[in-house]
């Protein structure tokens, strides 16, 4: 769900901004390709970067997190 006025982070920016040597690969590679899913796999179970780093590279490129105070949503009943 995208904020009026707001640019959302789009898929892998972070790991394209940094120059990730997997993503860099991934980026050579088609996205149906036995290499692609195999590195793919790396990035999601064994990513070179840390939390930490993402976190502090969302906040030096202005994003924000975001989610909604649930005490002001309107009720479903």
């Amino acid at each position: 769900m995208s904020i009026k006025g707001f640019v959302d982070y789009q898929r892998r920016e972070y790991c394209n901004d940094i120059g990730c040597s997997i993503q860099l690969i991934m980026n050579k590679s088609g996205e149906d390709s036995t290499e692609y899913n195999d590195l793919r796999e790396i990035c999601k179970n064994n990513c070179l970067h840390t939390t930490y780093e993402f976190h502090h590279w969302l906040i030096e490129n202005d994003y924000l997190l975001v989610r909604p105070d649930e005490k002001n949503l309107p009720s479903v009943d």
